[in-house]
């Protein structure tokens, strides 16, 4: 049985060299990560050259993630390195680079003091500091200590629920946006947007040369969830920072949420953030991440992502693979399709209603795939929002929208761009379906196209068909 819910590896010091890469693609990686917050655009870039070998020599489309920083608040440093905090303690917040002590924090953005109110609160080193604004001025604020113990050097600043006056894009991820652009990355993930604005400025300059991943991990990109999910190719659910920016008990709730909104959409949806955090040092999960993997697989997102368990941890192969069975085990479970929220109704658009039809019509025949055929991978997109049982084999006339459709739910790409006709596409799905091990002959399938072939955007056909490879 194929797995539906895919599979994101990032790559790091860890997983970089080309045996190790192709020991992920084997144990069951399907698209990619590169963090560009770490590690040097030409490093990465030899990255992509190996994954882009090793593409050819599976002879499968491979996608690859650019995920941008994006924003991330630092304060600055210590004499000494570190301070002591207790409750009650007042320390001044002001842009003043000399290194700090135990009454004055160095912040090197002096924009954020004309945007905090009194009451406002500070999070800093990933919550484990709380601090509530007392006072504010032009150049600087008061804040007193409610929790923690200790402060050091560049630890990241949050501040929940303001909505900070920066772009989502600083200039070292324009540089880095422009090197992925080049480089030929499938995807471009944006992260800490806070506005749709953000997306729009993206947009104009990534074009269609890949696609948007908007990241949702503080309350302003929740806010604006519906308009950001318009805009963008993709979400990813980005639990580390947004269980840092939100009380932690409302980020189940939040995914659930989220992973519904995208789906309705027909926008692909992932999750991330400690999904098997303890890999990174042991070659066992915990029970309560096998649990957390099963609940995001419960919640019908299309992709689970791997982060610090695949790029630096000691253990990135046994991390995939444990993802793999879980992810195999709750799929395989009689409860799985009855906790699995409803496909959402198709939208009021023709080739929406010719893919529900397909779906429900592969159920009722048993058909041991869906196959699509269109030139941006439109129509494998509208399968994969059904959360259909059976893989969904898309033909694309494009490599590029190819390689994104690696991203979503039950979405088995090829680039095939070379079909002309109905004949060609039945005969090019049968031989994949058995290749892939998929179906053998004289399987059931369901083909849907748009005809005349190759014309984008007109879905409107589907079909009933048997495999047949043409293999004696």
């Amino acid at each position: 049985m194929s797995r539906q819910t895919k599979i994101v590896a990032t790559i790091g010091p860890a997983s970089r060299e080309p045996e190790m890469l192709a020991r992920l693609l084997a144990a069951g990686v399907d698209v990619f990560r590169l963090n560009l917050s770490h590690g040097r655009p030409e490093e990465h870039r030899v990255v992509l050259d190996h994954l882009r070998r090793l593409e050819a020599e599976a002879g499968r489309p491979i996608g690859v993630i650019a995920d941008l920083q994006g924003l991330k608040l630092r304060i600055g440093t210590f004499r000494g390195g570190a301070i002591t905090l207790s409750a009650g303690q007042r320390l001044r917040f002001d842009a003043d680079p000399t290194p700090g002590d135990g009454s004055r924090v160095p912040v090197p953005h002096p924009e954020l003091f004309a945007v905090l109110d009194p009451g406002a609160t500070l999070l800093l080193d990933d919550g484990k500091v709380r601090l509530r604004v007392v006072e504010t001025a032009a150049d600087h604020v008061m804040a007193e200590v409610v929790a923690g113990m200790r402060l050091s050097d560049n630890k990241g600043l949050h501040a929940p629920g303001v909505l900070l006056p920066y772009s989502a894009l600083t200039e070292r991820d324009r540089e880095h946006l422009r090197f992925a652009l080049e480089a030929g990355c499938d995807w471009v993930a944006l992260s800490f947007v806070q506005r749709p604005e953000d997306v729009v400025e993206a947009r104009r300059i990534v074009g269609a040369r890949a696609g948007i991943i908007v990241k949702i991990e503080n309350p302003p990109a929740v806010a604006a969830l519906d308009r950001l999910i318009e805009l963008a190719d993709a979400v990813m659910v980005a639990r580390g920072d947004l269980g840092v920016e939100i009380p932690s008990e409302q980020v189940p709730g939040l995914q659930k949420r989220i992973v519904a909104a995208a789906r309705a959409a027909g926008k692909p949806v992932g999750i991330s953030g400690q999904m098997l955090e303890s890999m990174v040092e042991d070659p066992v999960p915990t029970r309560a991440e096998a649990s957390d993997v099963a609940t995001a697989v419960f919640d019908g997102a299309d992709a689970l992502m791997l982060s610090g368990e695949t790029a630096s941890g000691r253990f990135p192969v046994d991390a995939v693979a444990t993802m793999d069975r879980i992810i195999r085990a709750i799929e395989s479970d009689p409860s799985y399709r009855e906790i699995l929220p409803a496909p959402p109704p198709p939208r009021d658009l023709a080739p929406d209603a010719v893919i529900a039809a397909a779906h429900l019509t592969a159920r009722t025949i048993g058909a041991a795939f869906l196959a699509t055929f269109s030139t941006a991978g439109k129509s494998a997109l509208r399968a994969a929002r059904q959360r259909p049982e059976m893989p969904v084999l898309a033909l694309c006339a494009s490599l590029s929208a190819a390689r994104r459709l690696g991203l979503s739910y039950g979405v088995q790409p090829a680039h095939l761009p070379n079909l002309a006709s109905e004949k060609d596409i039945i005969r090019a799905a049968s031989r994949l379906a058995v290749e892939r091990g998929l179906a053998r002959n004289g399987d059931a399938c369901v083909l849907t196209a748009g005809l005349p072939v190759g014309a984008a955007g007109t879905t409107n056909m589907m079909r009933v068909a048997w495999v047949d490879d043409g293999e004696p």
